[in-house]
């Protein structure tokens, strides 16, 4: 079983519409926030149950990251062999409104997917970084071995600091971590 947080967003429900037509189960984690529409995410989950047929290919848990009891209960629960981490507190902007909403989501409840992978032996880990962690760099086009030590916004620091901590887990813990680096997604 593969656990998608954040299946309720763009990315996470096209992903888990992929997954299942390839005959994978899905476990979808999302708290359906208020920052997108709650409606369209219900929409998406229902078209996913449609979709899977049956609730032993699609389940969903709505489910806050930064809940480290519930999480911990997830994970020893579920024991997913691989976990494809989407959620976050998304946006540029909004993270000079309201701090707090990223230090949680973003840094605590990546914390908490970590551990959770830790201490279940998930064999591999994938997580949505940002393109934003590029941050001051003005050679064009971006490579993934340019520095990237100059954020410009709290939610590139947040996913800069997501990038060390895969990294350093994967380096104490052998715990197999790839970090994707989205720009801006849109289309099929």
């Amino acid at each position: 079983m593969i656990l998608i947080t954040g299946v309720a967003g763009f990315i996470g429900a096209a992903l888990a519409e992929h997954l299942l037509h390839r005959g994978n189960r899905i476990l979808g984690l999302d708290n359906l926030n208020a920052y997108y529409s709650p409606a369209l995410k219900r929409a998406r989950l229902e078209w996913l149950q449609g979709l899977a047929g049956s609730a032993d290919r699609f389940a969903f848990v709505p489910l806050d990251l930064e809940d480290g009891a519930a999480m911990a209960d997830l994970f020893a629960r579920e024991r997913p062999r691989a976990v494809v981490h989407l959620a976050a507190q998304a946006g540029v902007r909004y993270s000079i409104e309201n701090p707090a909403a990223y230090i949680q989501s973003n840094l605590v409840g990546f914390g908490h997917v970590l551990e959770g992978c830790r201490h279940q032996g998930v064999e591999h880990l994938v997580y949505a970084s940002s393109s934003s962690v590029y941050g001051g760099n003005r050679k064009l086009p971006f490579s993934e071995q340019q520095p990237v030590n100059h954020p410009v916004s709290l939610y590139a620091a947040t996913k800069k600091a997501n990038e060390l901590m895969a990294h350093t887990y994967s380096h104490l813990y052998g715990l197999p971590a790839t970090g994707l680096r989205f720009f801006t997604v849109y289309g099929p």
